[in-house]
């Protein structure tokens, strides 16, 4: 049985409500429910094909629901297409960096950007209104992005030359540019020493207080997800078994059976 923790409804900004996904007989999530509140981060954890990143494809709607509901701000969006779903402020990064290889980083950030532009392919090819003012603003804001997460200095090198780290900030700031009030970030540290995860953690926390972010996490490295996050959920088997703030998840029998270990 779940542990479940009371939420502000005045709050709520995301609620899964009975979420189910199946491929053929294999059930990936079965009937998960939880809410997210504002402003919080909050922490999805579990086994390896516990259903966490199924259940963030059916957030971003790559995949639809078998059955459930998904409700932002008070309104279902279970059966939205992903670029609406991001038109409306839910961005993600994935397990897999999907990143344009053969465009710049700063491209990478504009295409992200043009979500918000006004503009259409025949103002943007004869330059005219609103087309030259929106790029220019769409490039300024992609170089403040591209500082912010401290490669300002490669602007212009393609993202296939970047490391697996920078390709992580890359995307992440990539996923800002659509000025998302939802953030989902699936293992943003992967491949990470000790000390990029403790920099990732600071960082996480200050792109939440810069753009009033609610962020959901899936984190394999629980000592970072313990000190990083306000609440946690933990699947397993496509279940939720357990959802509450780290130390009560921390010592629930449940979880420490199916996925922390009794160490």
């Amino acid at each position: 049985m779940a542990q479940i923790t009371s939420t502000d409804e005045s709050k709520v900004l995301l609620e899964i409500k009975s979420l189910t996904r199946s491929f053929g007989g294999l059930i990936a999530v079965n009937n998960v429910s939880f809410k997210v509140n504002q402003y919080e981060i909050f922490g999805l954890i579990g086994p390896n094909g516990a259903g966490k990143t199924t259940l963030f494809n059916l957030i971003t709607a790559f995949i639809p629901p078998s059955d459930g509901k998904l409700i932002y701000q008070g309104t279902e969006i279970s059966q939205l297409r992903p670029y609406q779903i991001a038109s409306l402020g839910i961005a993600r990064t994935f397990q897999n960096i999907r990143l344009f290889a053969e465009l710049s980083a700063l491209e990478n950030i504009i295409i992200a950007r043009h979500l918000h532009t006004k503009s259409n392919m025949i103002t943007g090819v004869l330059g005219l209104p609103p087309a030259p003012s929106e790029e220019y603003k769409s490039r300024q804001q992609a170089l403040e992005l591209l500082e912010l997460v401290g490669l300002s200095d490669r602007t212009e090198e393609k993202a296939k030359n970047f490391a697996y780290g920078d390709q992580r900030r890359l995307e992440i700031a990539r996923a800002l540019a659509l000025k998302p009030q939802i953030l989902l970030l699936d293992e943003p540290a992967a491949g990470m020493n000790p000390s990029e995860k403790q920099h990732l953690s600071k960082f996480i926390r200050n792109i939440r207080d810069r753009f009033n972010l609610t962020i959901i996490l899936i984190e394999h490295h629980v000592p970072l997800v313990m000190g990083l996050c306000d609440r946690i959920a933990v699947l397993d088997f496509g279940q939720l078994i357990a959802l509450g703030e780290p130390s009560v998840v921390r010592n629930n029998p449940a979880v420490i059976a199916a996925y922390l270990g009794n160490e």
